[in-house]
C-alpha cells in the first residue's frame, strides 16, 4: 500500500482552538483512493481512528472528533469505499466486501496514523458497521489497538435484537442480498438503508445478520476464533432508543471478545441531550466523548 501526500496545508481549526484540521490522500494497494480526515491536538496523549457507519461520509464525524481532538485526543476519521471522498463507486462490474476493507484499507490508514504520530498508544473505534469492522480488524492483526470504542454499533444478528423486531428481521435479511444480487449492487439510497453498496459487502454482513458470526469471502482465518483472543478492553455505548442497534445487540457484540474487559453503557435522551437514536449523538457528541474518556455520565441508563 501506499500513501500520498497531504490535499493541501494542514490548517488550524478556528472553532477548536490549537487543534490542527488536515486531510490525506491514501491509495490502498489495489489503487483505491480516499481521504483521512485528521483533527490533531498540539499535544495528543493517544490517537483514535474512527470508522463511519455504513454508507455516511467521514466528514459527518468531523463535530465527534472536534471534540476528542479538544480533549487531547487526535482523531482520524477513516472512509468507505464507495462513499464521500472514496474514487468508487459500488456498481454492477465493481465489487468488494470485508476482505478489502480490513485487509487494504483500513491498514492503508493505520500505517498513515503511525507515520503521523509514531509512538502514541492506538485507540480504534467506530459507528455501527463501523465497530464491527474496528473489532474484526484487531482480531486479525493483535496488538493494533490499545482499547476498542464501539458507539451505536452492534452485530446485526436478529436473535440478538428486541422481541417485536425479530418477527420481520429474518425476510429483511433475505430481501437486502437479493436486491444487491438482483441490481449487481444494493440501491441503498433508495430504500434508506446505507448508501449505494457493493454486493459483496452486503453478503458478508447479511452472513453475520442471519448466523451470528463473522466470517468474509477471502479471509480464511477464523475471525469468530480470533475475536474470542482479542485482549484490549472494549467499550460499547448504546442509545436507549436505537432501533437500528439496539442494546442488546451491542452486548451481543461485545460478549464476542470474550478474552477482553468489555462493557456497554446505555445513554438516555436526556444524558445524550439529543434523541438516543442511531445518529443524532454525531452531532452532539459531547456527551459520549466525556464518557468514553472516563468520566460517568449522568445520562447511562445501564452499564
Amino acid at each position: 500500500m501506499s500513501a500520498g501526500a497531504g490535499r493541501g496545508q494542514p490548517r488550524v481549526n478556528a472553532s477548536v482552538a490549537g487543534v490542527v484540521a488536515g486531510e490525506i490522500s491514501l491509495q490502498a494497494r489495489d489503487g483505491h483512493r480516499y481521504a483521512l480526515l485528521s483533527r490533531i491536538p498540539s499535544q495528543p496523549s493517544r490517537t483514535l481512528l474512527w470508522l463511519p457507519a455504513l454508507g455516511v461520509a467521514a466528514r459527518h464525524y468531523l463535530p465527534f472528533a472536534e471534540s476528542f481532538a479538544a480533549a487531547g485526543i487526535a482523531v482520524f476519521v477513516h472512509e468507505w469505499r464507495g462513499a464521500g471522498s472514496s474514487t468508487l463507486r459500488a456498481a454492477p462490474d465493481l465489487d468488494w466486501g470485508y476482505r478489502e476493507l480490513l485487509c487494504q484499507d483500513v491498514p492503508a490508514s493505520e500505517a498513515a496514523i503511525k507515520r503521523a504520530l509514531p509512538g502514541l498508544p492506538r485507540v480504534i473505534g467506530g459507528h455501527s458497521l463501523g465497530g464491527q469492522i474496528a473489532g474484526c480488524r484487531v482480531a486479525l492483526a493483535p496488538g493494533s489497538a490499545t482499547e476498542i470504542w464501539l458507539v451505536a454499533s452492534g452485530a446485526p444478528y436478529w436473535r440478538a435484537f428486541p422481541a417485536r423486531q425479530r418477527l420481520w428481521l429474518p425476510l429483511a435479511y433475505a430481501f437486502v442480498p437479493w436486491l444487491a444480487s438482483r441490481f449487481g449492487y444494493l440501491p441503498g439510497r433508495r430504500i434508506g438503508f446505507g448508501g449505494n453498496e457493493a454486493r459483496g459487502l452486503v453478503d458478508d454482513w447479511a452472513r453475520t445478520a442471519t448466523s451470528g458470526r463473522y466470517a468474509a469471502h477471502g479471509i480464511h482465518t477464523d475471525l469468530e476464533e480470533a475475536l474470542s483472543r482479542v485482549d484490549s478492553p472494549v467499550h460499547g455505548v448504546a442509545m436507549q432508543d436505537d432501533w437500528m442497534c439496539p442494546p442488546s445487540s451491542t452486548r451481543f457484540l461485545v460478549g464476542k471478545f470474550s478474552g477482553a474487559p468489555g462493557q456497554v453503557s446505555v445513554f438516555d435522551a436526556h444524558g445524550l441531550g439529543a434523541p438516543a437514536d442511531h445518529y443524532a449523538w454525531m452531532k452532539h457528541p459531547q456527551a459520549v466523548v466525556t464518557h468514553l474518556l472516563g468520566t460517568p455520565a449522568a445520562g447511562v441508563v445501564s452499564a
